[in-house]
C-alpha cells in the first residue's frame, strides 16, 4: 500500500484551519499566519501549499460542499419515495457535521465572498443548482409542476435558517429540519 505523504495531510489541516479560524473570527478577516498556526505548519508552507488567501477559502468551502454531498448521497441511498428523499436532503442540510458553528459562519462568509471572487461564485452555483436539481427530482412525482417552485422555497428555508443560526447563540439542527419539514407539509397538503 502507498505510504500517504505529508502534503494531503498538512493540505487537510490547513483547510480545517481555516474553517475554524473563520469560525471564531466570525469573518474572513483571518490570516494565513493565523490559520498555518492552528493548522502547526509555517505561513510559507500554506503559501506553498495554496498560493493565496483566497485559494485557501475557495479550498476550505470545496471541503464544506464535500462533506455535504457525501452526506447528501449517503442520506438518500436509504430513500425510497419522493417525500423521503426529500427528508434525507433536509436531514443532511442539517446533519452535525453541516450545522455547527464554524461550518455555518464558513458558509455566510462564503456568500459574502462569492460577491466578488469568480471561483467562489461557481462553487456556490454548483451548490445550488445541484440543491435545486434534487429537490426538482424528489417534487415533481408529488406537485408536478410546481416542483421547481417548491423547490426554490425550501432551499431558500435551508439558507435562510443557516443565517438565522449564524445569528442565534447555538444551532439546532433538528429544530431547523423539522422547521423545513413543517412547511413541506404544508406545501404538499395546499397541493393536493
Amino acid at each position: 500500500m502507498p505510504k500517504l505523504g505529508m502534503e494531503p495531510i498538512r493540505r487537510a489541516a490547513l483547510v480545517k484551519a481555516t474553517i475554524a479560524e473563520i469560525g471564531e473570527v466570525g469573518s474572513l478577516d483571518v490570516t494565513v499566519s493565523r490559520i498555518a498556526r492552528r493548522a502547526g505548519v509555517s505561513s510559507a508552507l500554506a503559501h506553498h501549499y495554496f498560493g493565496a488567501k483566497e485559494d485557501l477559502l475557495v479550498a476550505a468551502m470545496r471541503h464544506i460542499l464535500a462533506t455535504y454531498g457525501r452526506g447528501v448521497r449517503a442520506a438518500l441511498a436509504g430513500a425510497t419515495t419522493p417525500r423521503a428523499r426529500i427528508a434525507a436532503i433536509l436531514h443532511a442540510s442539517f446533519a452535525a457535521d453541516n450545522f455547527e458553528p464554524a461550518v455555518i459562519a464558513a458558509w455566510l462568509n462564503f456568500y459574502v465572498h462569492a460577491q466578488g471572487n469568480a471561483a467562489a461564485r461557481r462553487l456556490l452555483n454548483v451548490y445550488h443548482r445541484r440543491l435545486r436539481s434534487n429537490l426538482v427530482h424528489a417534487l415533481r412525482p408529488l406537485v408536478g409542476e410546481a416542483a421547481a417552485d417548491h423547490a426554490e422555497t425550501l432551499a431558500a428555508l435551508i439558507d435562510g435558517l443557516y443565517i438565522r443560526q449564524a445569528l442565534d447563540a447555538g444551532p439546532d439542527g433538528q429544530r431547523a429540519e423539522a422547521r423545513v419539514a413543517a412547511v413541506l407539509d404544508r406545501m404538499l397538503e395546499i397541493a393536493r
